[in-house]
């Protein structure tokens, strides 16, 4: 199984200290986040994707790119990708550049956001959401497959003989997750192509997503990409790990009593019991963590959120130095211990590569330059006198 943090992106003014950090200080603070989250032994790095305050994650390819060259092994990631209010041609050209650049050390999660006014100022209705979301990434499917493709839909102007640039990395296209809290169209779609499931369970009590990810597993089966055993889910939750357990209810409560995503709600008590908040000593954590497949089955990666709510920077690195050096690796080693041996292992750019190809080397598309242009189809050299 992989492990990763991920971050929502909120500059949020911390509760005890009274501080709000700059942009410029949770830039380089999330920087950090991904470094230290190499360094203790993690798998994943995520970020999302906002376009308003207080967050600051408008452009995650160009920080996933960063971040990526500052690191060896990270796998980088969007905890979400607006598959909604951006135009499916610039991710495609934007992730597979990012694809290149970390060496293939990367994937993305689809989504829809959580944020309604997102919709007009990129131009698009909220009310045709979950059509233009499932729109968006057919097109986004074929863009990263076919060299050249001729398209038509309702939400963006046609295509003609048009080719994304960068081909994806050894013809590969990116791994993608469909995120969803409460859609079973998303899942739907996920499954018809063979992609992965996320179910970022913040929020919701376990049923919820227990039927969410038995349907998608459900459907993969039915589309022949395997059995129901090897779909690819992954899981999101918050924790805050201290030494002792009443340190870590203690040092957490006041965070989370102010925390933009579920705070002024529920008892932080009641939250730990209806949700994967996990709250408590690294044995809690571990414990609580494993009671997951237990409800969702085995599944491929585990993302846990730890910079939210305004902790200060020096507190999440030492809740990840806890994480990587005392939680991970028990939880690596108890979960191998009780996997199906039939799980599916985590995607991977290598573990593609060499299911497309086997022994023989991956291709690396070359465009044709000389092919026509996109609009007459005429040579690009061609006299237009």
């Amino acid at each position: 199984m992989q492990f990763g943090v991920f971050s929502v992106s909120d500059i949020t003014r911390d509760p005890v200290s009274g501080e709000t950090p700059s942009e410029a200080e949770r830039i380089d603070a999330i920087v950090q986040i991904a470094e230290k989250a190499e360094e203790v032994g993690l798998d994943v790095f995520a970020i999302g994707e906002h376009h308003n305050p207080p967050f600051f994650s408008s452009a995650p390819t160009t920080l996933l790119a960063h971040i990526a060259a500052r690191t060896k092994r990270l796998i980088v990631s969007t905890a979400t990708t607006l598959i909604t209010t951006n135009d499916p041609v610039r991710i495609a050209e934007e992730y597979a550049m990012l694809q290149h650049l970390a060496k293939g050390r990367m994937d993305l999660m689809l989504g829809r956001g959580n944020t309604a006014p997102v919709y007009p100022w990129f131009g698009a209705d909220i009310r045709q959401s979950l059509p233009l979301a499932l729109e968006n990434y057919n097109l986004l499917h074929r863009l990263w497959r076919e060299d050249v493709i001729d398209w038509e839909g309702k939400f963006r102007t046609p295509l003609q003989g048009f080719t994304s640039t960068p081909r994806p990395l050894d013809d590969v296209p990116p791994f993608v997750w469909h995120g969803s809290i409460r859609t079973p169209e998303i899942a739907e779609q996920a499954a018809y192509y063979g992609d992965g499931f996320f179910a970022n369970n913040i929020f919701w009590p376990k049923e919820h997503y227990m039927r969410l990810i038995k349907f998608y597993r459900q459907r993969y089966a039915h589309y022949g990409h395997g059995t129901e055993k090897q779909a690819i889910v992954g899981l999101g939750g918050q924790a805050y790990i201290a030494k002792r357990s009443q340190d870590a209810i203690n040092e957490f409560r006041p965070y989370f009593n102010e925390a933009p995503v579920y705070g002024h709600g529920p008892k932080m008590e009641d939250f730990m019991e209806m949700t994967p908040l996990s709250v408590g000593s690294p044995q809690e954590v571990i414990d609580k963590t494993l009671t997951f497949r237990e409800h969702f089955g085995d599944y491929q990666r585990q993302m846990f959120l730890m910079d939210h709510a305004g902790l200060p920077l020096k507190t999440v690195l030492n809740q990840l130095d806890l994480l990587g050096e005392e939680v991970v690796p028990v939880l690596r080693k108890e979960i191998e211990a009780r996997q199906d041996p039939e799980t599916a292992k985590p995607p991977t750019h290598a573990r593609r590569v060499e299911e497309k190809y086997g022994d023989q080397p991956a291709r690396q598309p070359r465009p044709n330059a000389n092919r026509g242009d996109n609009v007459t189809g005429g040579s690009p050299y061609q006299d237009s006198r």
